[in-house]
């Protein structure tokens, strides 16, 4: 183990066979005969996803694969999530408690999380009457910002493998990116004589409401999500845009 000062964490290097039974054992089964809960927090938005559980089996293939596998009681079974509904978890880090006896996945949730088709699993609130008082701070007020790009992607992403017959997200990707990418033409230049023709804001912003999908769609077509496009452009800050382009170049 190591320390993280930057992170306020610790650090269990779990890179070989070795390393990975050795964790396993660190782990802490026996107080709920042989299962643990884990937590599933979209990696991105810090949002509570779901509550599993896992056995010890569920655990060394969520560490071996990337993708997070649990334990049904119901089923008495393992399972990966996603295996029928194509709703994967990637696991982008894994914690565990100060007690050994909980994980936390903190993963990139392929669709919805819930088999409701909601994002999340925890979406019953509680209304008890009490509030908050002080001045709170949030942190994350672009987080509805950015969620909303997510669930555009989401949403497009789940229409994939749909019926072309009933689908037009599901007719675009059958047809490919030529069609696609007419699409993106199309409405780059319909925004852009928007703007040019001084449209009043509302026509302004169903056209690039319109691009966006299309770009979307390009997105996951091409296999690549917002937060690749987002680690992109977090590369380039700070620097020229002459430089970055002046860059590209010499490659």
């Amino acid at each position: 183990m190591k320390e993280d000062d930057k992170n306020n964490a610790v650090i269990v290097d779990v890179l070989d066979g070795d390393s990975l039974e050795s964790f396993l054992k660190k782990i802490d089964f026996a107080k709920l005969n042989g299962l643990i809960p884990a937590v599933a927090q979209d990696y991105y938005t810090k949002d509570i996803l779901m509550l599993a559980f896992m056995n010890e089996e569920a655990l060394r293939k969520t560490l071996e694969t990337s993708y997070a596998h649990y334990f049904s009681r119901s089923r008495n079974k393992l399972w990966k999530k996603g295996e029928t509904s194509g709703h994967t978890q990637a696991v982008k880090e894994i914690f565990f408690d100060c007690d050994n006896d909980s994980i936390l996945l903190k993963i990139i949730q392929n669709g919805p999380a819930c088999h409701t088709g909601r994002k999340s699993c925890f979406y019953s609130k509680v209304n008890n009457g009490l509030s908050v008082s002080g001045d709170v701070s949030d942190d994350n007020k672009d987080d509805g910002i950015f969620y909303s790009l997510k669930l555009l992607y989401d949403h497009i992403a789940s229409r994939k493998n749909s019926d072309p017959e009933k689908s037009y997200t599901a007719k675009l990707m059958k047809e490919g990116h030529e069609k696609i990418g007419k699409k993106l033409q199309e409405e780059s230049l319909e925004l852009i004589l928007s703007v040019a023709g001084n449209s009043e804001k509302d026509k302004i912003i169903y056209e690039a409401a319109d691009l966006l999908f299309f770009y979307t769609v390009m997105l996951v077509y091409s296999g690549i999500d917002f937060y690749s496009v987002i680690n992109e452009l977090k590369k380039r800050e700070g620097v020229s845009g002459l430089d970055e382009k002046n860059s590209r170049k010499q490659k």
